[in-house]
């Protein structure tokens, strides 16, 4: 290992490899904050161009660096916008918009920078150490188990509802689940729900729904309500820096996220979206009754969670490309055809075979995350301006990108009717209070949790696999805490808050 390492980090420090590290960071940082334009999309942009250098581990090494680039990149329109373009990023829109309508857009942006930085690196680290274990961990997870953690990440649903609001917030992941279910179903290849409209059979676009659920309604408030937006947006960005007390508060959750976000990145299916949703949902539950209040309303560790597990699980997504070549996420799905049209085999044997390559791609990432947090620190003056655009500017460029990202989506100019549809629709859910990340959190996991659980009642030829496969039944059990406890808590404190009144 030791050997392997060293000949990894004598590649990686090469002045192509390096050039390759920054390249790839720039490229992924400023195409992966426009909303729509995921990491998928400019990694296959890119792969021409990886292809034709001829050599594996300088490719391998640009694509990865557009890949963690994007993620990091990703949370400025987020915060800046309320428009998340990638999957992995949504959450990070919950408290991190809020807190660029209180004025605090620089000191978001530079939570964000570190809390990436640091989930990446200690992402890095646990990859390096542990890379060829988690391979066999990997492999034991099967259709059975990801229905079960996809009904974990459901069941923390509460943890994205405002107080009072989990009735609201339930209706809305139902409605999440039920739009999942428009196109071609996981048992039968046809299509469920598409009212005869050809454009539907592959169901709704991602991109669509989370502009329109946040971006759209965004732009549309700015023009109901001008006065609050230019209260919000008026005055200088200051305030960049975070203080100890915040760093004390934040450095936990960076911790425990970094971890739990990589161990969740390592099994294939799961990714940067599971992984900054149930670190959300862990966050918020764990933290004292009064911070669980501000999660939603521009909490700091709300913003610190999704960011660390995002950037986390990215680097654990590697584990099962590198070490199984299993393709962990639709984007390691394309970085996987590209290492093998560079006639690279990834499997237990890349380690032994080829370990200038399999060592030189994680030392890059070290690299990497360190590029990336000495080019955004010092930009978030300058990124942190957006802002401060005038509204009559602000709103034009807010429907620009907002309509941009829903086409490249799909390449279809149908979407633009969906998206306005259901921005009018969020709209009005908004002005009713409903919460509108549960929507989007069930029509993530739907699709997920519908595809694995019919695979498992194929090969169980019933619902036995829930009590024969242990794993299986101990993520439900976890599910059935993550539901039942949280009541527990709210209960005692209601009965304990009687008591006092009652003078008990």
């Amino acid at each position: 290992m030791l050997e392997g390492l060293l000949i990894g980090l004598q590649t990686a420090l090469s002045f192509q490899m390096l050039a390759m590290v920054i390249g790839g960071c720039l490229i992924g940082t400023f195409i992966g904050m426009l909303p729509g334009l995921g990491p998928m999309s400019i990694i296959a942009i890119m792969i021409p161009v990886a292809i034709s250098m001829g050599d594996p581990a300088a490719a391998l090494i640009l694509l990865a660096g557009v890949y963690y680039g994007a993620i990091f990149g990703g949370s400025t329109s987020s915060i800046l916008l309320n428009a998340p373009g990638v999957a992995g990023t949504v959450a990070t829109s919950f408290d991190g918009f809020p807190m660029a309508k209180q004025g605090k857009a620089g000191k978001a942006l530079t939570i964000a920078a570190v809390a990436s930085f640091c989930g990446g690196t200690i992402g890095a680290i646990l990859l390096m150490i542990f890379a060829p274990a988690l391979s066999s961990v990997a492999l034991l997870f099967h259709s059975a188990e990801y229905f079960a953690l996809m009904v974990v990440g459901l069941s923390a649903i509460a943890a994205f509802a405002g107080t009072g609001q989990v009735a609201k917030a339930l209706l809305m992941t139902v409605l999440g689940l039920m739009m999942a279910t428009v196109g071609e179903g996981a048992l039968f290849n046809m299509p469920r729900f598409t009212m005869g409209i050809m454009d539907l059979q592959s169901g709704f676009g991602f991109i669509t729904l989370a502009m329109a659920m946040f971006a759209l309604p965004e732009a549309l408030f700015l023009v109901l309500k001008p006065r609050s937006a230019n209260a919000a947006n008026s005055g200088e960005i200051k305030d960049m820096r975070i203080t100890r007390a915040e760093a004390r508060a934040i450095a936990p959750v960076i911790g425990r996220q970094s971890v739990q976000g990589f161990f969740i990145g390592v099994l294939p299916g799961a990714g940067a979206t599971i992984a900054s949703f149930l670190g959300y949902a862990v966050e918020r539950n764990i933290a004292p009754k009064h911070e669980q209040d501000e999660f939603g309303k521009g909490s700091i560790k709300g913003l610190a969670a999704p960011e660390t597990a995002n950037n986390a699980a990215c680097t654990g997504s590697f584990v099962p490309l590198l070490t199984l070549g299993i393709p962990g996420s639709g984007t390691t799905a394309i970085l996987l055809g590209a290492l093998i049209a560079l006639n690279v085999t990834p499997g237990p044997r890349l380690m032994i075979d080829e370990p200038q390559i399999f060592w030189a791609v994680i030392m890059s990432m070290f690299i990497g995350n360190l590029v990336l947090l000495v080019l955004n620190l010092p930009l978030i003056p300058y990124i942190a301006k957006i802002l401060a655009i005038p509204r009559n500017y602000l709103i034009p460029f807010i429907l620009f990108f907002t309509l941009m990202g829903a086409y490249i989506g799909q390449n279809n100019a149908t979407e633009l009717l969906f998206l306005v549809g259901f921005g009018v629709c969020a709209t009005a859910l908004r002005f009713a209070d409903y919460p509108l990340a549960p929507l989007l959190i069930g029509f993530i996991l739907g699709g997920m949790l519908e595809d694995n659980f019919s695979r498992s009642m194929q090969l169980y030829d019933g619902i036995s696999f829930i009590w024969e496969r242990p794993m299986t039944l101990g993520l439900l059990v976890i599910a059935a805490l993550l539901i039942v406890l949280p009541t527990y808590r709210a209960q005692r404190a209601r009965m304990r808050a009687k008591g006092v009144a009652d003078g008990d």
